[in-house]
């Protein structure tokens, strides 16, 4: 069947029709995708009432009514949600879940022909953007939600969602292209592979490709480099039963460590933090503290890496003195609850490069030249300006461990990045300080500022082991809020709606910073 198989994939406009659950991603159940479109696009209270309703689920699946349980988790996940909210975690958070599971075994099969068509048991407004850009398929079969003339999901889909629709769907789409399928990908047993008895071969999971030549040509899933959305692990019913049961204790913990934080100075908090739960690994040498503040240029300018907006505050607390860090746009909040002095850049380049030249001559000063964070092993593009002002440059390497919670967020409540952080069991932080660049390889030697921040950029990559990309801030929030990442200011009223709005259990307003 093999040689086949191999045969057909070399003839013209070769085509594929696979399943999507359990054959191109591994799981084969999709509930923890719909516990994250309820955490996200709704709040905590609509995820623990989906969590309550999948035992009923999994009863109704074992008594032959997989339709009704599929119909009642599309229900309870997104009546309510506007649609636009759907799309944008469709958009900003599914996809990286999605990657992780992908079963690259299917995908050589799948990948290998020319057309490509993906069979979901979700909406596909959910999984479209998944699949079209990271799984390079052309067509995605799914139900549709029924939304009505408010943008609302009403939690119904249009027609019937058993394996005669899915059958249909992939007829119509064959008799367009007026081709029978090459292959077909699915198993044998489940509602939404009954498309398999239209292609010409079929192939079951799981899937063994022995070519190892062609391995090493195989074109991988598109990478996601950005991502949002608060959980770190995908919500499987025993992980979102623990994550809700971790949830009051860990506002406690952050609620203590935060206060504690903020009460002990900079030599006690190493020791505190590992009495509740953190730990900081320090790797390098640190420069000493300037001996004569107030003489120009005397400060040094760590330039770290980007990974949370917790990443000036953990390099002072290892340095042991409170060192000031420029920031781009963060929460009036999280300004209020940081423990080190913080400068707000304007953008414009002359004023906040006056800035920080005047900080420098107080002393040392902490600058993340990415401009924004990114929770995958990539580094954006350094911003030049730092090179231009002083000669005293330490690179430092941050990075970061978390069990449960994101501490960042592009289109979530900003100021509730620092309690989401300490909300962790057992936060982990790396710091590795580089030596600081020789004289030659500053701007006093010639090189342009351009070509001193790329230097940067690249051994800070190579001692974490991440990939230079181009790409910025800009880039990011385009992607992900459809902003341009600017926080604005807002009043403490207005601030706690935020928060309390994060956790209403059927929020349908589009949440912006």
């Amino acid at each position: 069947m093999q040689e086949k198989l191999h045969m057909q994939m070399e003839m013209d406009q070769s085509s594929v029709v696979s399943e999507l659950e359990g054959t191109l991603l591994k799981d084969p159940d999709p509930f923890s995708y719909f516990m994250l479109v309820a955490f996200e696009a709704s709040g905590l209270l609509r995820f623990a009432l989906l969590l309550v309703m999948w035992p009923v689920i999994k009863f109704l699946e074992m008594i032959g009514r997989e339709e009704a349980g599929l119909k009642l988790m599309i229900f309870v996940a997104v009546a309510g949600v506007r649609e636009s909210e759907i799309k944008s975690v469709a958009r900003a958070v599914l996809p990286k879940f999605c990657v992780e599971d992908v079963d690259m075994e299917a995908w050589k099969v799948f990948s290998s022909c020319d057309q490509r068509v993906v069979v979901t048991k979700m909406p596909r407004i959910m999984v479209e953007r998944f699949v079209k850009e990271h799984l390079r398929a052309d067509e995605v079969v799914g139900c549709e939600l029924v939304v009505n003339r408010f943008g609302l999901a009403t939690g119904f889909v249009k027609g019937e969602i058993g394996s005669s629709h899915f059958c249909d769907r992939v007829g119509k789409l064959v008799a367009e292209k007026l081709t029978q399928p090459t292959l077909g990908l699915g198993r044998p047993t489940s509602s939404s592979s009954s498309f398999l008895s239209l292609c010409k071969e079929q192939m079951h999971p799981p899937f063994m490709m022995t070519n190892q030549k062609d391995e090493q040509q195989l074109l991988r899933p598109l990478p996601v480099i950005f991502h949002d959305g608060r959980l770190v692990k995908r919500p499987t019913p025993s992980t979102a039963l623990l994550i809700l049961l971790w949830m009051p204790l860990g506002i406690l913990l952050a609620f203590i460590r935060i206060t504690v934080g903020l009460m002990l100075p900079m030599w006690a908090k190493p020791a505190m933090s590992r009495l509740l739960g953190g730990k900081v690994i320090v790797k390098g040498k640190p420069p000493p503290p300037p001996a004569v503040p107030g003489n120009n240029n005397s400060g040094v300018l760590f330039v770290c890496t980007h990974r949370t907006l917790m990443d000036p505050v953990v390099l002072s607390t290892v340095l042991g003195r409170k060192i000031p860090a420029v920031t781009y746009s963060v929460s009036r909040f999280s300004e209020i609850l940081s423990p080190i002095p913080t400068i707000r850049l304007t953008r414009i380049r002359h004023v906040d490069a006056e800035k920080i030249k005047r900080e420098l001559t107080k002393g040392d000063l902490v600058v993340c030249p990415e401009g924004t964070t990114c929770r995958e092993p990539f580094l954006l593009r350094f911003s030049a300006l730092f090179a231009e002002l002083t000669d005293r440059i330490v690179p430092v390497a941050m990075n970061y461990r978390v069990g449960f919670f994101h501490a960042t967020t592009a289109k979530g409540c900003k100021a509730l990045d620092p309690i989401f952080f300490f909300m962790n069991p057992r936060p982990v932080y790396e710091v590795t300080f580089l030596n600081q660049l020789p004289m030659e390889a500053t701007c006093s030697s010639g090189k342009s500022p351009h070509d001193v921040a790329n230097y940067v950029q690249r051994i800070l990559a190579a001692t974490l082991g991440f990939e230079c990309t181009n790409f910025t801030r800009k880039d990011k929030y385009t992607v992900l809020a459809g902003n341009d990442g600017t926080v604005k200011y807002t009043s403490l009223v207005d601030g706690v709606k935020k928060v309390v709005k994060t956790f209403m259990p059927f929020n349908t307003k589009t949440r912006k910073e």
